[in-house]
């Protein structure tokens, strides 16, 4: 059984201050301007970490896959780095991201080692948006694998429980330098309490829509038509993929010196799939499209036997055209 463990809020906020002094390098959401998003943490931002809410701006993923990386020199990855706050739906797209990146014939061993260098620290969604739909695809609000730790804070408590021997071995590290005590039975209730609340608002919200398997079935059979005219609003800025936490196409710059530039892609943009002879499959829009959907929710699930989409709601939430993904699947039933 997973360990829980519990401190005050003050002691917590301690606790962060003593490792940002040692030397960590930590990232947690903090609200900025009106929006949730990851900040590298230090002594003056501590106290206003927010926790519990859904869901940060950036996906999980740009800590692994940044925009744009040299993959031929020092990266600059700290031996060890932690990330407080990560949500259900980024850590479940994780798993997608290490199947492609963590192939045993093929691996990429910059993502390899950003990811063994990582403590990360989930945590379950208390508040939930209107574009949140993880339910739908039998995931929950809350993260209970994938992560090291999971993290609840109620009233003035901050509750971690480990769900890996890392985080175990974390947990056992931090406790040598404030004050923990179990987290008890009650307090667990109560947490599980919130967490089931915020899964039936979800569920509620998104009551009728499709499954995973029943949406790559009806985006199979959606016609040429129905994708030109969910299209037609397209602006192809590729928020939607950039956004994604399991989007993860990139390109390999090669520079002067043999240096190589990993930047990521985006089946969105025009030309994504041009090649040398001119020709392109995704030449139209409504064709790169369809291939989006057709990439979440057939292809890379059947390669991969794991979600491609895990209903996190970014990409509706970024478009600047307004599409809503999940109102284009409804019209596909």
């Amino acid at each position: 059984m997973n360990r829980s463990i519990k401190t005050g809020k003050e002691e917590w906020n301690r606790l962060l201050n003593l490792l940002v002094v040692a030397g960590e390098q930590i990232f947690a959401p903090v609200r900025k301007n009106g929006s949730l998003d990851y900040d590298l943490i230090d002594a003056d931002n501590i106290a206003e970490l927010v926790y519990n809410e859904a869901k940060p701006a950036s996906p999980l993923k740009i800590f692994f896959l940044p925009v744009r990386l040299n993959v031929t020199s020092v990266n600059g990855m700290p031996e060890r780095r932690i990330i407080i706050g990560a949500p259900a739906c980024d850590i479940e797209g994780l798993k997608l991201l290490d199947a492609i990146y963590i192939d045993e014939k093929f691996t990429d061993e910059t993502y390899q080692s950003r990811r063994e260098k990582t403590i990360i620290i989930g945590a379950a969604c208390h508040k939930t948006t209107e574009s949140c739909h993880c339910t739908v695809y039998g995931l929950n609000p809350w993260p209970a694998s994938g992560c090291d730790i999971s993290l609840s804070a109620i009233d003035d408590q901050v509750v971690l429980t480990a769900t890996s021997a890392k985080g175990e071995s974390f947990l056992g590290e931090i406790e040598k330098q404030v004050s923990f005590t179990d987290a008890g039975e009650q307090v667990l209730g109560y947490i599980d309490k919130l967490r089931k609340a915020s899964g039936s608002e979800i569920s509620k919200i998104n009551k009728g829509l499709p499954g995973t398997e029943e949406t790559g079935r009806l985006t199979e059979a959606a016609d040429a038509n129905f994708w030109k005219k969910h299209s037609s609003k397209c602006v192809t800025c590729g928020a939607c993929s950039a956004i994604c936490p399991t989007c993860s196409c990139f390109l390999l710059i090669d520079k002067p010196g043999f240096e190589k530039i990993k930047q990521m892609d985006t089946c969105q943009y025009p030309a994504f799939e041009r090649v040398a002879g001119g020709e392109d499959p995704l030449k139209e829009l409504s064709v790169r499209f369809s291939n989006r959907y057709k990439c979440k929710y057939v292809w890379k699930p059947q390669r991969f036997m794991v979600l491609a989409c895990t209903g996190c709601g970014r990409c509706t939430d970024a478009c600047i055209a307004g599409i809503n993904k999940n109102q284009v699947i409804r019209e596909m039933v």
